[in-house]
């Protein structure tokens, strides 16, 4: 079942088009990735579904209703633009946070230590807001966004700014949170995270939206047939054996083996492969070559930037 379907959502600014008629399904339970370049659409179509501007045209329903304002407690966003009130201290900057979601204090109070503890920011609970490094700071507005669980999250840019070590703490959340069964959308170009925790993603370029589905099922419709051959022998014997079947892509040495890429042509298996090369080299592996969320996010925009 989905959380959210957006239903051909056009939003035109001025004499700008931001949107074109998109749809989207996102799964309940799923880690929904927005990509695409900047000035795509992505933040306009974040700012309809927070019902911070509407649509021109469109609808958008959230569990199978109509989206209404009743809905914004059910959502937790964090916007790419971070702020805190900076003369405020730190633990009640958030406690007002967490009463703006409908908390009371004493229970936001309580999950808030927990969430501060888990992110080892405790001691600066008493602390002003200034005193805190960007770092810190985020971490306090990743805790306000998600501490009131709400069913539907979404992260903008979330790991903008974070050393790998605090980017890897926010993955581990994010995933923790899916797995209690949150469904999380995560507008981002970090593509290696896409890849680490994404199920689904959607690829929105010049206001329309060029490619959604798993991302499974999305980096194995974009295979096109290139395998990694690892091998020990002489390269040139290795070439004259490829002959018309297969097309070495590239090749590169590392250590005493050779790697090299090729592109299976003409209805070739990888068993003609291995057939092919075998007499004339020592096969160590032999892997296909699954194309990464980034070679497929470039190739669609190259496409599309060519029509």
């Amino acid at each position: 079942m989905d959380i959210l379907k957006v239903q051909r959502i056009t939003k035109t600014y001025a004499n700008h088009t931001a949107l074109k008629s998109v749809s989207l399904s996102i799964p309940k339970g799923s880690i929904f990735g927005l990509l695409g370049p900047n000035g795509a659409g992505k933040t306009s179509l974040i700012r309809i579904i927070n019902q911070i501007t509407g649509p021109d045209k469109g609808k958008i329903t959230f569990n199978g209703k109509a989206l209404a304002p009743e809905h914004i407690e059910k959502i937790g966003y964090l916007p790419e633009e971070r702020g805190l009130y900076k003369k405020m201290k730190v633990g009640e900057q958030a406690l007002y946070l967490a009463t703006l979601k409908g908390m009371s204090k004493k229970e936001a109070k309580a999950k808030l230590k927990e969430w501060f503890e888990r992110f080892d920011i405790l001691p600066w609970w008493d602390k002003k807001v200034e005193e805190l490094s960007k770092g810190m700071a985020q971490k306090v507005q990743f805790i306000t966004t998600v501490m009131h669980e709400p069913e539907f999250i979404i992260l903008d840019e979330p790991f903008s700014g974070f050393d790998p070590i605090n980017a890897n703490l926010i993955k581990e959340e994010i995933l923790r949170l899916a797995e209690a069964g949150t469904t999380i959308m995560l507008s981002t170009h970090n593509m290696s995270s896409v890849e680490e925790i994404c199920t689904h993603i959607a690829l929105i370029n010049k206001s329309k939206k060029v490619l959604d589905g798993p991302v499974d099922k999305i980096r194995t419709e974009f295979k096109d047939g290139v395998y990694e051959l690892v091998f020990q022998g002489d390269m040139l014997s290795f070439t004259n054996a490829l002959w018309t079947n297969f097309e070495l892509i590239s090749n590169s040495k590392k250590g005493q083996d050779t790697v090299a890429k090729i592109r299976l042509l003409n209805d070739s298996t990888v068993n003609d492969l291995l057939k092919t090369v075998l007499p004339v080299v020592e096969v160590k592996s032999i892997n296909e070559v699954i194309p990464s969320m980034n070679d497929i996010f470039i190739k669609v925009v190259e496409k599309k930037a060519k029509k």
